[in-house]
């Protein structure tokens, strides 16, 4: 197609500043864990956009943050290396923080001054801001950096999404699609369902255990029921540091693992679009976020 455009978008941010909640939103479909915690997001998530003139690749990095592990400099390295040799950026930020550019955003918009790629700054939680601070933070953020453009947005309410489609494909080539019309995320089925069953964890678990937690699958196989149906048998541990926390995890009963359980396999029918048989387990590695067996998982490939 002549006039068809395709390229890379990354976006970037500090923590919860609802990155994940935006790429959901732009793509329409789950691709990636959205909780109400920091640094849920761990590994630079692609997520593809197949519009009527353009294919959009996007890419949710791993927010902004100091980094306390072997983990925490992985997934910081990932963020930064994901901003490069792509076409747009898109850079999140949380407007109902206006008083001042926080240390960490302009942190980031140095990183950005070295790279020679058009950013579209968008001001997220608008909902929650009374427009005449929203002028003032749009006129201060204009005053340290040249945007392409800055869109006031809600992703939460998916308010001006077209506006950011608009934006973007402004600044892409021209190009054909480098994926199938009906692919919307390049991850696999396996890290899909992992990605599932830590969201679960991290929305019910208390607030000392989700950064500690790490989901593997280690069996995933398709077979058939008794009635002759598609059936996912799924079996997958979820790794955490100490016994305490897997006494949590696990909970009185073994409630609180049920519920964990109950849940994803209720979101992984709905993807995987047939019945899923779900086993999960929950094992101690102590440290694990600074051994190099595990982080290097979560390294941008």
């Amino acid at each position: 197609m002549e006039n068809f455009k395709s390229g890379f978008v990354s976006i970037i941010g500090k923590t919860n500043v609802g990155k994940s909640t935006l790429i959901n939103a732009l793509v329409g479909e789950k691709v990636a864990a959205v909780v109400n915690k920091c640094q849920t997001t761990r590994t630079a998530i692609r997520a593809i956009v197949t519009r009527e003139n353009s294919q959009i690749i996007f890419i949710d990095t791993p927010g902004i943050h100091k980094p306390k592990s072997k983990l925490g400099e992985t997934m910081l390295e990932t963020a930064y290396k994901s901003s490069e040799d792509v076409d747009v950026i898109l850079f999140l930020v949380d407007s109902t923080n206006n008083k001042e550019i926080s240390k960490g955003d302009k942190i980031i918009i140095e990183k950005l001054k070295e790279r020679n790629v058009p950013v579209i700054l968008l001001l997220n939680k608008i909902d929650l801001v009374e427009k005449e601070s929203l002028l003032k933070e749009i006129e201060m953020y204009s005053n340290v950096y040249d945007f392409k453009a800055i869109i006031p947005i809600s992703a939460l309410d998916n308010k001006n999404l077209e506006v950011i489609f608009t934006e973007i494909e402004k600044c892409l080539p021209y190009g054909p699609k480098l994926y199938d019309e009906d692919e919307y995320t390049d991850q696999t089925s396996r890290q899909l369902v992992e990605e599932i069953i830590r969201e679960k964890a991290l929305r019910l678990l208390d607030e000392e255990v989700p950064h500690g937690i790490f989901v593997e699958v280690e069996k995933m196989e398709l077979s058939k029921t008794n009635k002759g149906e598609d059936i996912y048998n799924i079996e997958a541990n979820i790794y955490c540091l100490r016994e305490a926390h897997k006494g949590i995890i696990i909970g009185k009963k073994g409630n609180m693992l049920k519920r964990i359980a109950t849940s994803s396999r209720i979101d992984m029918e709905k993807m995987l679009q047939c019945k899923v048989n779900l086993s999960v387990w929950v094992k101690v590695r102590e440290d694990w976020l600074n051994k190099d067996n595990f982080v290097k998982k979560f390294k941008l490939q």
